[in-house]
C-alpha cells in the first residue's frame, strides 16, 4: 500500500479531530436521536465533512467512502442552527469553506462498500462524547474485503493507561497498516514524527486477564462477559469505555482482552465500528475474531453479516475466551 494513502489518512482523522474538540469545548453537545434512536452530533456530522473533504482534495478522491451520517436532516429549513455550528467546525479544521462543500461532503459516506473503498465512523462512541469522555474517529481502507490500513483518532485517550473517565488534554492518535505494524502517537498532526510502535502486553495461562468492554450495557452483554471472564482468570470489574479507544488500549498493553458480546441473536457490527480498531490491535499482535473464534470478514458490505460480536486481545486469552463462550452453546 502507498505510504502516501496513510499519510492522508491519518492527516483527515487529525484534522477532524481538531473539528471534534472545537465542539467539545462550546456549551451545547446536545445529539439528536436518529430512527434507529442512537445519537448524532455537531461532532459527527463535522467529523465526517473534515475527512471527506481531505480525501476529496487528495490524490484518492476517486476512492468510494463508505460512512455512517447523511445530511438530510441538516437540510431542513429548521436545522440552520445545525448547519451554522457544523460549517463553524470544519471551518475550525480546515478553514473557510461553503455550506454546500459541507453537505456534500457528509453525504459523500454514501458510498457503495465495492472491491476498494474507505469506511469512517466520524465520532465512534457518541454517548461517551456527550459525556466528554471516550470518543474515536475511525477510517480505514479495505480492498477486496481485507482491511489494509486503519487510523483511529481518540482525542480524549490518554497517553497512560489508568482513569478513562476524564478527558486528557492531548489525546491519542494510532494507526496501522497490514503486515506493516501499528504505532501511536499524541492526537495532533505534528507529533506523527515522535510516534512509537504498539505491542500488546505479554501474557500467559493462569495469569490474571485485565480486560475492556462497553460502557453502555446495551451493547455487550456484561454478566455473560463477568463468567466469561471470572473463567479465564479475570481480577475484577473490565475497565469501561467507549469506541474502539478499546482497541487502542489493547493494542498498547492496557488491556489483555476486549469484549463485545451479541445482546441480540440477529444483531450484527457495522463495519465502521471495528475495521480500524480491529487492524490497529492485530498489527500490536492481538487475535481479532468473533465469539465464534471466525476472523472478521469486511468483504460483505456495510455490516459484519457473517459474524457476531467481537474478541479481541492476546491470542492465548482470547483462545480461552472463544472456549468459554463455545461451552455455553450459545
Amino acid at each position: 500500500m502507498q505510504d502516501a494513502r496513510l499519510h492522508t489518512m491519518i492527516q483527515a482523522v487529525a484534522k477532524a479531530a481538531i473539528a471534534t474538540r472545537s465542539v467539545h469545548a462550546s456549551t451545547n453537545i446536545d445529539g439528536l436521536a436518529k430512527e434507529d434512536k442512537s445519537p448524532v452530533t455537531v461532532a459527527d456530522w463535522a467529523s465526517q465533512a473534515v475527512v471527506a473533504i481531505e480525501l476529496s482534495r487528495s490524490a484518492f478522491a476517486a476512492v468510494s467512502l463508505v460512512g455512517e451520517e447523511e445530511a438530510d436532516t441538516l437540510r431542513s429549513p429548521e436545522s440552520a442552527g445545525l448547519r451554522a455550528r457544523v460549517i463553524e467546525a470544519v471551518t475550525r479544521a480546515l478553514g473557510p469553506v461553503g455550506e454546500d462543500e459541507v453537505l456534500a461532503a457528509i453525504d459523500r459516506g454514501g458510498g457503495a462498500p465495492d472491491g476498494c473503498f474507505f469506511t469512517l465512523d466520524p465520532v465512534d462512541g457518541t454517548k461517551g462524547f456527550l459525556r466528554r469522555q471516550q470518543y474515536a474517529i475511525s477510517l480505514a481502507l479495505i480492498e477486496h474485503g481485507e482491511v489494509v490500513a486503519g487510523v483511529v483518532g481518540c482525542p480524549n485517550l490518554p497517553a497512560i493507561n489508568g482513569n478513562y473517565d476524564v478527558a486528557d488534554a492531548h489525546g491519542t492518535l494510532a494507526w496501522a497498516t497490514r503486515g506493516g505494524g501499528a504505532f501511536g502517537c499524541a492526537c495532533a498532526a505534528n507529533e506523527i514524527a515522535h510516534a512509537t510502535r504498539l505491542t500488546i502486553a505479554p501474557w500467559m495461562h493462569g495469569a490474571p486477564v485485565r480486560a475492556c468492554e462497553s460502557v453502555e450495557s446495551g451493547h455487550s452483554k456484561q454478566d455473560l462477559s463477568a463468567e466469561l471472564l471470572a473463567e479465564v482468570g479475570s481480577p475484577g470489574t473490565p475497565a469501561r469505555l467507549d469506541s474502539q479507544s478499546k482497541y487502542v488500549v489493547v493494542a498498547r498493553g492496557g488491556a489483555d482482552a476486549y469484549l463485545r458480546l451479541p445482546t441480540k441473536k440477529d444483531y450484527r457490527e457495522k463495519i465502521w465500528d471495528h475495521a480500524a480498531g480491529a487492524l490497529v490491535a492485530t498489527e500490536a499482535g492481538a487475535r481479532v475474531c468473533d465469539v465464534d473464534g471466525k476472523a472478521l470478514d469486511f468483504g460483505r458490505g456495510r455490516e459484519l453479516s457473517a459474524n457476531r460480536g467481537v474478541f479481541a486481545g492476546h491470542p492465548d486469552a482470547v483462545e480461552q475466551l472463544v472456549r468459554a463462550f463455545r461451552a455455553r452453546g450459545l
